[in-house]
């Protein structure tokens, strides 16, 4: 069974690895609604109890498919108490899906946590994030709203997503963020000299998304040229021109080392993730703290794949291996476009 480990200081806890479900419906190519069902049954089977979501993917459309997935559950309800369904408010999309800003101000949220109980079909979110600090309004304001859509049983725990380090603690300061969602993996470790530290001193769980590089730490993606048209990371610095033949180069070392140990790529790269709660720097974290990796996936038979990770064992020698391989700042090309960049670290 996969281990639990705690959702800061919420009283919650969460299966070592957790299922992120944005690509179940947006992001990388043609959906598939049966087999992401099928998915999320198994990932209940294998001992998954975390699942993420957000009300901007689709947008809508995933917090209702998650919905559809925990209604086909067997016991459901009477097992909801088992199960630790995270989603988002704070990224805004327009009809036509496109980008149109942040939004974090109380009337906002309070209207957010209305409708995506809708979609979810739930009675309360388990673990209620703002997807993206919005410059415009106090954090002061956001996490005041939020405190009251848990004093209203609305919301159990609320998280941040990749906010900056001040931010946090402003945050923590007016209610206990339990948890910080931050992209987190072999080539992207910028967040290991800003807000990691931060997490481990004030007892917050690490959330970390793509900790596959969007794919590319899979050693499968080979070529740029046949993502889907949809598929949104031809828009990312990483996976164009001279920046994804450098880092395909840095992802054939993952490879090789995981072929040495005989696991895939992905499991190496999930389980430097994982290791990365017995680093010794987390040996004095505050009460609350652990590192949950969310790999997203649709598909069965790459879940089973990375649940396998949790099993796979890396020495001292492996880890400042993977170190030297891959220091902060090692992937070519910022992980997302500009004007999403600008949106993360406030």
């Amino acid at each position: 069974m996969i281990p639990q480990l705690p959702l800061g200081a919420s009283g919650l806890s969460v299966s070592a690895l957790g299922l992120g479900c944005m690509g179940m419906t947006d992001f990388y190519g043609v959906p598939d609604d049966e087999e992401s069902l099928a998915t999320f049954r198994r990932a209940v089977d294998l001992g998954i109890n975390f699942f993420d979501t957000a009300d901007v993917y689709g947008p809508h459309t995933n917090e209702e498919l998650v919905g559809r997935a925990l209604r086909s559950l067997k016991g459901w309800p009477a097992n909801r108490d088992e199960f630790v369904i995270a989603t988002k408010f704070g990224l805004v999309r327009g009809a036509d899906r496109a980008w149109i800003g942040t939004r974090g101000d109380a009337p906002y949220v309070k209207a957010c946590c209305d409708a995506s109980l809708r979609r979810l079909g739930l009675d309360h979110i388990d673990l209620y994030f703002q997807h993206r600090v919005d410059a415009k309004a106090p954090i002061e304001e956001t996490v005041g709203a939020l405190k009251e859509l848990v004093q209203q049983g609305k919301v159990r725990a609320i998280g941040l997503s990749e906010a900056g380090a001040e931010t946090i603690r402003r945050a923590h300061a007016v209610h206990p963020v339990a948890a910080l969602q931050t992209e987190y993996s072999l080539w992207s470790r910028d967040c290991e000299g800003t807000t990691l530290p931060v997490c481990r001193e004030l007892g917050i769980c690490f959330v970390a998304y793509s900790p596959l590089g969007r794919g590319m730490l899979t050693g499968t993606v080979t070529n740029n040229e046949s993502f889907a048209p949809t598929d949104a990371r031809r828009g990312h610095p990483r996976f164009q021109g001279e920046n994804f033949e450098a880092n395909l180069r840095l992802v054939e070392e993952v490879r090789m080392m995981g072929e040495a140990k005989g696991c895939s790529a992905a499991q190496l790269a999930l389980a430097w993730v994982a290791a990365q709660n017995d680093a010794p720097e987390s040996e004095d974290a505050a009460e609350g703290f652990s590192i949950v990796p969310i790999p997203g996936t649709k598909r069965r038979r790459y879940l089973e794949q990375n649940v396998a990770a949790l099993d796979v064992h890396l020495s001292r020698h492996d880890l400042a291996t993977l170190d030297r391989l891959f220091p902060p700042g090692a992937a070519a090309g910022e992980r997302y476009p500009a004007h999403r960049m600008s949106e993360v670290g406030r």
